[in-house]
């Protein structure tokens, strides 16, 4: 179970029977509005209130990489595009939606749908 606190700390719960171990798994020092794991649950996203957006790899080095810096407009929303976890799309809160490379951050692809983006 993966979930985060309000300093933005994510942390993991082992749970096994009646036993469980908790444990931080990174502190990102900005709260975290939403966890999306990819489709095979190897990459999980975290976005930020300030709309950064990182990817955390639990199996690997269990190290949070930045992949996205909110710049003009904070990301909203990320998530996968499936099938895989190659590319993920985010859109910001002024209506551009964009398909980022998950492995560098690459932008590949942006289209503006001019309307502001609410989240409910």
């Amino acid at each position: 179970l993966y979930f985060s606190a309000q300093e933005g700390i994510l942390f993991f719960y082992h749970i096994k029977g009646l036993q469980y171990e908790m444990k931080i798994c990174a502190d990102i020092l900005q709260p975290i509005s939403s966890l999306i794991f990819s489709p095979d649950y190897t990459v999980l996203l975290l976005v930020t209130d300030q709309g950064t957006v990182y990817t955390y790899k639990p199996a690997q080095s269990g190290e949070v990489v930045k992949l996205l810096d909110a710049c003009s407009s904070c990301f909203l929303a990320a998530d996968f595009l499936t099938p895989g976890n190659k590319y993920c799309v985010s859109v910001t809160i002024s209506g551009e939606v964009q398909v980022w490379l998950l492995e560098d951050g690459t932008c590949l692809s942006k289209l503006n749908i001019d309307i502001e983006v609410h989240v409910t």
